[in-house]
């Protein structure tokens, strides 16, 4: 029937892994849970994971070498004994007493995306960065919104869909850093015209970055993006904002302007209170630089 799978990395996902396995023993349901830990160092972590085992239906898979974001996933599809995968980050936090029941109700579907949320209130300053751009992308996070651009609202932090389906189109193995893995799944989803459906069904999003982790993850995507950016055509707005310029001649000068003004702007996004905007022209401004070399 299902498996759960939930790729870890330096992150103890034990309650998360128990708020399932409760869920799913009420729903009387064929399952399983997997955690694969992609060769975390920390041993806090691996050692509180390892409770898992002591669940039914729950393994934990410790690897020795890191595979990164999108070889951990089918990885885990691999080891996956049942018909659908319900995927989650290690971070995801279960929001509602019917989370597995809800994705079970719409199986007529091959993909079924849940969506995301996060906490009403800032955890600390630390976060503010990340906190402020998701508390803004929420308001255009309800099922009605994500339908109208079923493909491009496609995201990896909870999804569920046919195994068939998975293996048949898998993450790109060439992302090892984090962003646009979602991006590039959606792109092959779109092109096999997928039946995907969108419903309100979020998971909360614990693990928030502080504002340095976060511009770090943010360069790591834009890497990713300048990589693949022949697959990501018509896929990203900050895509089509740097074709804009380089039709206008003004990639070279934001580049140039980026180089002079990245150690303040790096200051300013990392503390008080951040600008959206102000980040928005971070990552145009690191994509015209990367364009350039």
């Amino acid at each position: 029937m299902l498996s759960i799978l939930i790729p870890t990395y330096n992150y103890d996902c034990t309650q998360l892994v128990h708020d399932l396995h409760e869920q799913a023993e009420l729903l009387g349901i064929d399952y399983e849970i997997i955690v694969a830990d992609d060769a975390s160092p920390l041993q806090a972590c691996k050692e509180k994971n390892r409770e898992i085992n002591a669940l039914p239906h729950c393994r934990l898979i410790e690897l020795e070498q890191n595979l990164g974001r999108a070889r951990i996933r089918n990885r885990l599809a691999d080891e996956a004994q049942h018909e659908w995968l319900l995927f989650m980050d290690a971070d995801a936090e279960v929001t509602s007493r019917d989370f597995i029941a809800n994705y079970l109700k719409h199986t007529d579907a091959e993909v079924i995306c849940g969506g995301l949320c996060h906490a009403d209130t800032l955890p600390s300053p630390e976060v503010s960065l990340r906190y402020a751009y998701e508390k803004r992308a929420d308001k255009r996070r309800a099922s009605h919104y994500r339908a109208q651009r079923p493909y491009e609202q496609f995201i990896t932090f909870c999804f569920m869909m046919k195994g068939s389906l998975f293996q048949a189109i898998r993450f790109d193995e060439r992302i090892t850093e984090y962003g646009h893995e979602d991006t590039l799944f959606g792109v092959e989803l779109e092109r096999r015209q997928a039946n995907i459906r969108h419903i309100d069904n979020p998971m909360r999003q614990g693990g928030i970055e502080t504002n340095s982790e976060f511009l770090e993850k943010t360069r790591a995507a834009l890497r990713n993006l300048a990589a693949m950016e022949d697959s990501m055509q018509g896929h990203s707005s900050l895509l089509g904002a740097y074709e804009l310029l380089s039709r206008w001649r003004l990639s070279k000068w934001i580049a140039r302007w980026f180089a002079h003004k990245e150690q303040a702007l790096t200051e300013r996004l990392t503390q008080g209170a951040p600008s959206i905007g102000l980040f928005f022209m971070y990552k145009l401004g690191y994509y015209c630089s990367l364009k350039q070399k």
